[in-house]
């Protein structure tokens, strides 16, 4: 059924983007931890400038891929409204994309 592929399709986006952010936010406090550790064991400043220049990498990734996220999330809920008033809407509400789907919502 092409409701369920696209259901499928959505999830699988939505929840690729969802790790990806968790990534991000979690890569800048390690990076954060790292500086802090290389500046208490005052390690060469020329290291910890390029190790800030990572760090800000990171953190400036942090919009995009909220941004990507919340787009990914508004058309998976869309997915799953239209599904809701379409002909095949039983046969897709009782598959595991459409399980799968509200789950990864929070729904």
């Amino acid at each position: 059924m092409e409701l369920k592929k696209q259901l499928k399709i959505k999830t699988g986006t939505f929840t690729r983007l969802r790790k990806e952010v968790q990534m991000y936010e979690r890569e800048v406090t390690e990076q954060q931890e790292k500086i802090s550790k290389m500046q208490q064991e005052g390690r060469d400043e020329a290291d910890i400038h390029k190790q800030m220049e990572i760090l800000e990498e990171s953190r400036n990734m942090i919009p995009d891929a909220h941004a990507r996220l919340e787009q990914a999330k508004q058309s998976l809920m869309e997915q799953i409204d239209g599904t809701e008033s379409a002909e095949q809407a039983e046969a897709v509400k009782e598959s595991d994309e459409w399980r799968v789907a509200r789950e990864a919502l929070g729904l």
